[in-house]
Protein backbone atom coordinates (compact mmCIF):
# COMPACT_ATOMS: atom_id res chain seq x y z
CA UNK A 1 0.00 0.00 0.00
CA UNK A 2 0.84 3.55 -0.86
CA UNK A 3 0.31 7.35 0.57
CA UNK A 4 -2.37 7.24 -1.51
CA UNK A 5 -4.21 4.45 0.53
CA UNK A 6 -6.27 7.03 3.07
CA UNK A 7 -6.69 5.47 6.32
CA UNK A 8 -8.56 6.74 9.34
CA UNK A 9 -8.14 5.24 13.14
CA UNK A 10 -10.58 6.60 15.66
CA UNK A 11 -9.26 6.70 19.07
CA UNK A 12 -5.55 6.87 18.00
CA UNK A 13 -4.25 9.29 20.54
CA UNK A 14 -2.36 6.11 23.22
CA UNK A 15 -2.85 2.83 23.47
CA UNK A 16 -4.05 -0.29 20.84
CA UNK A 17 -4.91 3.27 18.59
CA UNK A 18 -1.99 5.21 18.19
CA UNK A 19 -0.18 1.32 17.66
CA UNK A 20 -2.38 0.83 15.07
CA UNK A 21 -1.90 4.42 13.54
CA UNK A 22 2.00 3.87 13.77
CA UNK A 23 1.93 0.23 11.79
CA UNK A 24 0.22 1.35 9.59
CA UNK A 25 1.82 4.52 8.76
CA UNK A 26 5.05 2.75 8.91
CA UNK A 27 3.12 0.87 6.12
CA UNK A 28 3.21 4.05 3.75
CA UNK A 29 -0.33 4.97 4.36
CA UNK A 30 -1.55 8.16 4.85
CA UNK A 31 -3.07 7.45 8.28
CA UNK A 32 -5.51 10.12 9.88
CA UNK A 33 -4.80 10.11 13.58
CA UNK A 34 -8.54 10.47 15.04
CA UNK A 35 -9.08 11.34 18.70
CA UNK A 36 -11.94 13.79 20.56
CA UNK A 37 -9.36 15.80 21.96
CA UNK A 38 -7.66 18.22 19.39
CA UNK A 39 -4.75 18.64 21.53
CA UNK A 40 -4.47 14.82 22.19
CA UNK A 41 -4.45 13.81 18.57
CA UNK A 42 -1.96 16.57 17.76
CA UNK A 43 0.38 15.90 20.72
CA UNK A 44 0.24 11.99 19.29
CA UNK A 45 0.87 12.94 15.90
CA UNK A 46 3.89 14.60 17.03
CA UNK A 47 5.32 11.93 19.09
CA UNK A 48 4.79 9.91 15.88
CA UNK A 49 6.52 12.49 13.67
CA UNK A 50 9.79 12.45 16.07
CA UNK A 51 9.98 8.85 14.97
CA UNK A 52 10.16 9.34 11.61
CA UNK A 53 6.51 9.42 10.53
CA UNK A 54 3.85 11.77 9.24
CA UNK A 55 0.44 11.29 10.22
CA UNK A 56 -2.50 13.83 9.97
CA UNK A 57 -4.72 14.96 13.48
CA UNK A 58 -8.25 15.01 12.95
CA UNK A 59 -10.68 15.40 15.80
CA UNK A 60 -13.66 13.60 15.75
CA UNK A 61 -15.97 12.45 19.23
CA UNK A 62 -17.81 9.42 17.65
CA UNK A 63 -20.60 9.83 20.59
CA UNK A 64 -20.78 13.37 18.50
CA UNK A 65 -23.22 13.16 15.29
CA UNK A 66 -21.75 16.74 14.27
CA UNK A 67 -18.35 15.83 14.86
CA UNK A 68 -18.58 12.81 12.85
CA UNK A 69 -19.57 14.91 10.16
CA UNK A 70 -17.08 17.32 10.25
CA UNK A 71 -14.75 14.76 10.37
CA UNK A 72 -16.37 13.31 7.11
CA UNK A 73 -16.39 16.72 5.40
CA UNK A 74 -12.47 16.93 6.32
CA UNK A 75 -11.84 13.71 4.78
CA UNK A 76 -14.13 14.49 1.60
CA UNK A 77 -12.41 17.74 1.04
CA UNK A 78 -8.61 16.59 1.50
CA UNK A 79 -8.52 13.62 -0.24
CA UNK A 80 -11.80 13.27 -1.58
CA UNK A 81 -11.94 9.09 -0.70
CA UNK A 82 -11.18 7.06 2.38
CA UNK A 83 -9.80 3.49 2.10
CA UNK A 84 -9.16 2.18 5.61
CA UNK A 85 -11.51 2.94 8.57
CA UNK A 86 -10.71 1.44 12.02
CA UNK A 87 -13.34 2.12 14.74
CA UNK A 88 -10.95 1.80 17.54
CA UNK A 89 -12.09 4.19 19.94
CA UNK A 90 -14.41 2.47 22.96
CA UNK A 91 -14.69 2.95 26.56
CA UNK A 92 -15.71 1.00 29.61
CA UNK A 93 -16.89 1.50 33.00
CA UNK A 94 -16.41 -1.24 35.82
CA UNK A 95 -19.48 -1.48 38.09
CA UNK A 96 -20.79 -5.11 39.79
CA UNK A 97 -23.63 -6.09 37.16
CA UNK A 98 -26.28 -6.40 39.85
CA UNK A 99 -25.78 -2.72 40.28
CA UNK A 100 -25.85 -1.81 36.81
CA UNK A 101 -29.18 0.12 35.65
CA UNK A 102 -30.64 0.92 32.02
CA UNK A 103 -29.09 4.07 32.24
CA UNK A 104 -25.53 2.91 33.74
CA UNK A 105 -25.73 1.50 29.99
CA UNK A 106 -26.22 4.16 27.57
CA UNK A 107 -22.76 5.83 27.55
CA UNK A 108 -20.85 2.44 26.95
CA UNK A 109 -23.68 1.55 24.15
CA UNK A 110 -23.48 5.51 22.81
CA UNK A 111 -19.52 4.78 22.07
CA UNK A 112 -19.11 1.66 21.54
CA UNK A 113 -21.98 0.42 19.69
CA UNK A 114 -24.17 3.34 18.38
CA UNK A 115 -20.38 5.42 17.74
CA UNK A 116 -19.34 2.80 15.56
CA UNK A 117 -22.73 2.73 13.62
CA UNK A 118 -22.58 6.47 13.54
CA UNK A 119 -18.86 6.77 12.40
CA UNK A 120 -19.42 3.75 9.27
CA UNK A 121 -22.33 5.61 8.07
CA UNK A 122 -20.99 9.39 7.77
CA UNK A 123 -17.31 7.38 6.12
CA UNK A 124 -19.43 5.20 3.82
CA UNK A 125 -19.95 7.26 0.66
CA UNK A 126 -16.40 7.89 1.06
CA UNK A 127 -15.18 4.26 1.59
CA UNK A 128 -17.75 3.68 -2.03
CA UNK A 129 -15.23 5.56 -3.70
CA UNK A 130 -12.17 3.33 -2.95
CA UNK A 131 -11.27 0.42 -4.90
CA UNK A 132 -10.69 -1.79 -2.08
CA UNK A 133 -12.45 -0.40 1.05
CA UNK A 134 -11.51 -2.32 4.95
CA UNK A 135 -13.04 -1.72 7.42
CA UNK A 136 -11.66 -2.78 11.10
CA UNK A 137 -14.28 -2.69 14.03
CA UNK A 138 -12.11 -3.73 17.36
CA UNK A 139 -14.22 -6.03 19.74
CA UNK A 140 -12.48 -8.01 22.43
CA UNK A 141 -11.91 -11.59 23.93
CA UNK A 142 -14.84 -10.60 26.60
CA UNK A 143 -17.34 -11.32 24.25
CA UNK A 144 -16.77 -14.43 23.35
CA UNK A 145 -19.04 -17.01 25.10
CA UNK A 146 -15.94 -19.93 24.82
CA UNK A 147 -14.06 -17.45 27.71
CA UNK A 148 -16.81 -16.03 29.09
CA UNK A 149 -18.25 -19.64 30.14
CA UNK A 150 -14.89 -21.32 30.61
CA UNK A 151 -15.01 -22.13 34.27
CA UNK A 152 -12.58 -20.53 36.45
CA UNK A 153 -11.46 -18.14 33.90
CA UNK A 154 -10.39 -14.50 34.54
CA UNK A 155 -13.41 -13.93 31.89
CA UNK A 156 -15.80 -16.16 33.50
CA UNK A 157 -15.13 -14.48 36.98
CA UNK A 158 -15.48 -10.89 35.83
CA UNK A 159 -19.04 -9.50 36.04
CA UNK A 160 -17.51 -6.02 36.55
CA UNK A 161 -17.55 -5.46 32.19
CA UNK A 162 -21.24 -6.34 32.08
CA UNK A 163 -22.06 -3.49 29.90
CA UNK A 164 -18.80 -3.91 27.95
CA UNK A 165 -18.80 -7.37 26.77
CA UNK A 166 -22.20 -7.01 25.82
CA UNK A 167 -21.57 -4.03 23.27
CA UNK A 168 -18.34 -5.54 21.83
CA UNK A 169 -21.24 -8.96 21.36
CA UNK A 170 -23.06 -6.70 19.76
CA UNK A 171 -19.93 -5.04 17.54
CA UNK A 172 -19.56 -7.94 16.60
CA UNK A 173 -22.90 -9.38 15.02
CA UNK A 174 -23.09 -5.50 13.57
CA UNK A 175 -20.10 -6.33 11.62
CA UNK A 176 -21.56 -9.76 10.13
CA UNK A 177 -24.72 -7.39 9.18
CA UNK A 178 -22.51 -5.01 7.61
CA UNK A 179 -20.62 -7.70 5.44
CA UNK A 180 -23.92 -9.25 4.79
CA UNK A 181 -25.83 -6.19 3.33
CA UNK A 182 -22.36 -4.87 1.47
CA UNK A 183 -21.73 -8.39 -0.41
CA UNK A 184 -25.68 -7.70 -1.19
CA UNK A 185 -24.97 -4.42 -3.32
CA UNK A 186 -22.83 -4.38 -6.00
CA UNK A 187 -21.51 -1.04 -5.69
CA UNK A 188 -20.52 -1.83 -1.74
CA UNK A 189 -19.44 -5.16 -2.59
CA UNK A 190 -15.43 -4.27 -2.54
CA UNK A 191 -15.82 -3.32 1.15
CA UNK A 192 -14.27 -6.14 3.46
CA UNK A 193 -15.67 -5.39 6.82
CA UNK A 194 -14.08 -7.23 9.97
CA UNK A 195 -13.97 -7.09 13.74
CA UNK A 196 -10.82 -8.02 15.38
CA UNK A 197 -9.79 -8.92 19.31
CA UNK A 198 -6.22 -7.53 20.43
CA UNK A 199 -6.08 -9.81 23.23
CA UNK A 200 -5.79 -8.80 26.80
CA UNK A 201 -3.54 -5.92 26.76
CA UNK A 202 -2.26 -3.35 29.23
CA UNK A 203 -4.12 -0.29 28.45
CA UNK A 204 -5.67 2.54 31.03
CA UNK A 205 -9.08 0.26 30.36
CA UNK A 206 -7.55 -2.36 32.78
CA UNK A 207 -5.41 -0.46 34.75
CA UNK A 208 -2.42 -1.25 32.66
CA UNK A 209 -2.97 -5.40 33.43
CA UNK A 210 -2.92 -6.78 30.60
CA UNK A 211 -0.18 -9.53 29.23
CA UNK A 212 0.29 -7.73 25.93
CA UNK A 213 1.49 -4.67 24.29
CA UNK A 214 -0.28 -2.19 22.46
CA UNK A 215 1.70 -2.89 19.50
CA UNK A 216 1.06 -6.74 19.47
CA UNK A 217 -2.73 -5.59 20.46
CA UNK A 218 -2.97 -3.65 17.21
CA UNK A 219 -1.91 -6.49 14.66
CA UNK A 220 -5.02 -8.03 13.82
CA UNK A 221 -6.14 -4.59 13.47
CA UNK A 222 -3.83 -3.48 10.52
CA UNK A 223 -3.96 -7.19 9.28
CA UNK A 224 -7.42 -6.97 8.40
CA UNK A 225 -7.06 -3.53 7.20
CA UNK A 226 -4.63 -4.22 4.51
CA UNK A 227 -5.87 -7.26 3.35
CA UNK A 228 -6.29 -8.14 -0.46
CA UNK A 229 -9.54 -8.95 -2.29
CA UNK A 230 -9.43 -12.35 -1.60
CA UNK A 231 -9.72 -12.16 1.56
CA UNK A 232 -12.57 -12.94 3.93
CA UNK A 233 -15.19 -10.23 5.36
CA UNK A 234 -17.62 -11.21 8.03
CA UNK A 235 -15.37 -12.31 10.75
CA UNK A 236 -13.77 -12.35 14.12
CA UNK A 237 -10.27 -12.79 13.92
CA UNK A 238 -7.17 -12.51 16.81
CA UNK A 239 -3.71 -11.70 15.08
CA UNK A 240 -3.39 -15.75 14.94
CA UNK A 241 -6.67 -16.37 12.95
CA UNK A 242 -10.17 -16.93 12.79
CA UNK A 243 -12.00 -17.42 16.98
CA UNK A 244 -15.06 -18.36 17.95
CA UNK A 245 -17.63 -15.63 19.59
Amino acid sequence: MSADTIALVTGANKGIGLATARQLAERGLTVLLGARDTEKAASAAKKLAEEGLSLVPVRIDIADDASVRDAATLVEREYGWLDVLVNNAGMLIRKPAVEVTADDMRPEFETNVFGLVRVIHAMLPLLRRSRSARIVNVASDSAMFAKTTEPGSMFARSHESFVYSASKVAVNMLTVKYANAFRADPELAHIKVNAVTPGYVATDLNNFNGVRTAEEGARASVRWATVGDDAETGGFFDDEGRVAW
